[in-house]
């Protein structure tokens, strides 16, 4: 059952692919198993939100990152938000602009 991968909007695709190299060869794997295996890896590869919010989980040796997103009906994936992680815990300024992106992407495909 294959899976589509869809941007917020072409900077955030432009984000992940500008992404330390480790990091983005990281991404490109994960989301190939996300294409075919669906959107929930499990951890360490993917954790839940709630809400409907998840995140995909890079480390590499630059580093590790974070991309947010979200699923939509028609086996569609929502690729929200991308950000280096600095701290242990996830910033609160992160969150909020992943979850406003979800609230409209939802909020849009009511329409």
């Amino acid at each position: 059952m294959a899976y589509l991968i869809e941007y917020y909007s072409k900077g955030i695709q432009d984000d992940i692919l500008n992404l330390p190299v480790t990091l983005q060869a990281r991404y490109i794997g994960l989301t190939d198993r996300m294409m075919e295996h669906g959107p929930h890896l499990g951890l360490p590869h993917t954790d839940a939100f709630g809400g409907g919010l998840f995140e995909l989980r890079l480390k590499g040796a630059e580093g590790v990152a974070r991309v947010f997103f979200c699923t939509m009906s028609g086996q569609k994936i929502v690729m929200l938000h991308s950000f280096i992680k600095k701290t242990q815990k996830t910033p609160e300024k992160e969150l909020k602009i992943a979850k406003q992106r979800m609230k409209e992407i939802k909020n849009d495909n009511k329409n």
